[in-house]
């Protein structure tokens, strides 16, 4: 007989109406879901300064950050100066999105903003293997004013391009870039979840410090970065 930690074992019936039960409580998530969906597009805007960032090939106004798109999506990674290794939330988190061609059709771009000189960001981004295009924020007041200053968090904004006009329509932080990952979303349908210390799981669930499970920043380097098998 088996010693791990096991759901119930009940017949097909029983497991079908407890399955309709949670299923309810799922479709009334995703209704509210819906109806915040709808709330943040009801949301004021704010006029951004004409800010200047560093990219790949120079300065570059946040207007132009746009690249001819109307909306944009900026993940603002951690950043710390001198660190081999940055923030292994960020560069695992930005890791994943590794094809954004599909925002074209909502004429929308999805970009990575930080604090490192965009010599320093470009190289962590070639050592990580990451896939997305990186702007650099060092020489310019940007990072702090959309609520990632140097050494602080992350955070993800959200602008929308008029001509040359650009305003911030959306923030969040924390665990609020949840919904922009689909690594929780996978590991929440799993018997054992996030199998994190913090979880309502039953008794006997396997569980640990938060974060233990996640890849370090040298995780992801290796398996996507100049040397690893992703490369």
């Amino acid at each position: 007989m088996s010693t791990n930690a096991l759901p119930p074992i009940v017949d097909a019936d029983t497991w079908q109406r407890q399955l309709d039960e949670l299923r309810a409580r799922e479709k009334a998530a995703t209704r509210e879901l819906d109806a915040i969906a709808a709330q943040r597009r009801r949301l004021p805007m704010v006029r951004m300064p004409d800010y200047v960032l560093e990219g790949e090939d120079g300065p570059v106004r946040l207007a132009d950050v746009f690249d001819g798109r109307r909306q944009l999506i900026v993940y603002n990674h951690m950043w710390f100066p001198g660190k081999e290794w940055q923030c292994s939330g960020c560069t695992g988190f930005t890791a994943q999105f590794t094809r954004l061609e599909f925002l074209d059709n909502w004429d929308a771009r999805f970009v990575i903003v930080t604090q490192g000189p965009i010599d320093a960001a470009l190289a962590y981004k070639r050592r990580v293997g990451n896939r997305m295009t990186w702007y650099s924020t060092a020489n310019s007041p940007f990072g702090a004013d959309v609520g990632a200053p140097l050494g602080g968090g992350f955070a993800v904004n959200v602008f929308l391009r008029d001509g040359d006009t650009v305003y911030r329509t959306w923030h969040t932080n924390g665990r609020g870039t949840e919904q922009l990952t689909h690594t929780f979303a996978l590991t929440d349908v799993l018997p054992y979840g996030r199998q994190e210390e913090w979880q309502d799981s039953p008794e006997g669930w396997p569980q640990s410090p938060a974060y233990s499970r996640w890849p370090s920043s040298k995780d992801v380097a290796a398996a996507y970065g100049q040397d690893g098998a992703g490369a």
